[in-house]
């Protein structure tokens, strides 16, 4: 009986290991999402993007280097017939209140729309916050490798080719590319551009996650007004939103790796973690087929030991009537 009560155990607990089952590549993709905790969210948030900048500011900026891969992108997209820059720089500069609120767009809701999706996805949708969080993440990450391997000149920064910074030139508050503060800041970092890396990465969640049609449109039409501004501006050419596209796919690969599924298809919220009872494994999932198990083996074992008790009390009459008998 024993024998047999041992083998039941093993054939009912080997299955639950994941390397048996799925695999070892499945143990490292199937990561499941963790309820967010605000105040690591916060710190983790902060101390990556003080990071980012650091080693953002901290790529020499190679102005011969990058003023000659400037001249080579114009002349790319001269010869596909789509150096449109200049044309849209100088037709939105025409228009004061227009240009003045894309300086302003430009430097506040990089931030403030990339901060908002974020709670909405802490608030709203903590089962899939953690993989779009490393989208953004692997996605600015990526980036960085771009402005090392990559200088690159904005246009308003060529020479001879008559671009208007309109920071400059209509004395608007915000880009740390010009004026006062672009001393705090790499100016030769264009390529890839985060501008359409983030705006885009909203855009997508927000169309995938949102249920209203009105913020879906939203949206889409984000990341496509952000191009006109930051071409408008002067301060990419849309070559480098390719490149910030690029980073976001490749974001969005490391989030499936990683989770082993795509963002918008995990659970919308997080069960909170029950406590482990005594004498459950750390490895049982209250309410799972691995706890229904081992609940099915502790009640063979106890009918097992029930029945080995029931034998030896039987063992012990006989033996005592053999005792009487004699």
């Amino acid at each position: 009986m024993g024998e047999t009560t041992v083998k039941s155990l093993e054939s009912r607990t080997t299955p639950s290991s994941p390397i048996v089952a799925d695999g070892r590549w499945a143990r490292l993709r199937a990561r499941t999402p963790r309820r967010p905790r605000i105040w690591f969210e916060i710190l983790l948030i902060a101390v990556s993007y003080w990071l980012y900048s650091l080693i953002r500011n901290a790529v020499p900026e190679q102005k011969a280097q990058a003023l000659r891969n400037a001249d080579w992108i114009w002349e790319a997209e001269h010869s596909l017939g789509l150096a449109f820059e200049h044309t849209v720089n100088h037709a939105v500069n025409s228009v004061t209140w227009l240009i003045v609120s894309m300086n302003y767009y430009y430097a506040t809701l990089h931030f403030v729309v990339t901060i908002g999706v974020l709670v909405w996805l802490y608030r709203w949708q903590p089962g899939r916050y953690a993989a779009f969080r490393t989208v953004l993440f692997a996605t600015t990450g990526v980036a960085l490798v771009g402005y090392y391997l990559y200088p690159l000149a904005p246009p308003r920064l060529m020479n001879g080719q008559n671009f208007v910074d309109t920071v400059l030139v209509h004395h608007t508050w915000g880009s740390m590319a010009s004026g006062n503060l672009k001393h705090m800041s790499n100016q030769y970092a264009a390529m890839p551009s985060m501008h359409i890396g983030w705006s885009l990465w909203c855009g997508v969640t927000i169309f995938l996650l949102a249920k209203a049609p009105w913020a879906r449109i939203l949206g889409l039409v984000y990341p496509m007004a952000t191009l006109v501004v930051i071409v408008a501006t002067a301060n990419h050419f849309w070559m480098d939103a390719v490149g910030g596209i690029i980073c976001l796919a490749f974001g969005f690969a490391v989030s499936y790796v990683w989770y082993g599924s795509r963002p918008h298809k995990l659970p919308k919220l997080v069960e909170p973690a029950a406590s482990t009872p005594q004498g459950v494994t750390q490895g049982d999932t209250p309410g799972g087929p691995p706890r229904e198990g081992a609940d099915r083996a502790s009640e063979e074992t106890a009918a097992a030991k029930a029945g080995a008790g029931k034998t030896r009390e039987a063992d012990e009459r006989d033996a005592e009537r053999v005792s009487s008998s004699r």
